[in-house]
């Protein structure tokens, strides 16, 4: 498991998405985006330490399913699933501190 360093080529299907068990960190983004990039970071910080998720790197875009279906606006958007439902999200994090609130909403979700 782990951080996700690419974007998927392919977008998942949102039942496929909604059928992943435990926790998943489901972000989107652009590699193009320069806020998307100035999150790596945080994000990377916070997934490497978690060996219990999934890290899913969608690119989005005008169009994209997945992404209408989170009701995605501003990249990235990270949003937190556990066992298919959305518990936290969080969009254009910076600092390991902008995740720390929905980490700990993450963790408090009973499994």
């Amino acid at each position: 498991m782990g951080f996700a360093r690419d974007y998927a080529g392919r977008e998942p299907e949102i039942a496929q998405v909604a059928a992943l068990p435990g926790r998943v960190a489901l972000e989107f983004g652009a590699p193009w985006c320069g806020h998307c990039q100035a999150a790596q970071p945080a994000l990377a910080q916070a997934v490497d330490a978690r060996a219990d998720a999934i890290h899913l790197k969608v690119e989005d875009g005008k169009g994209q399913p997945l992404g209408r279906a989170y009701r995605v606006k501003l990249w990235p958007t990270v949003v937190l699933l556990r066992d298919g439902e959305e518990v936290a999200r969080v969009v254009r994090p910076r600092s390991p501190a902008d995740l720390a609130d929905a980490l700990a909403l993450w963790d408090a979700v009973p499994a």
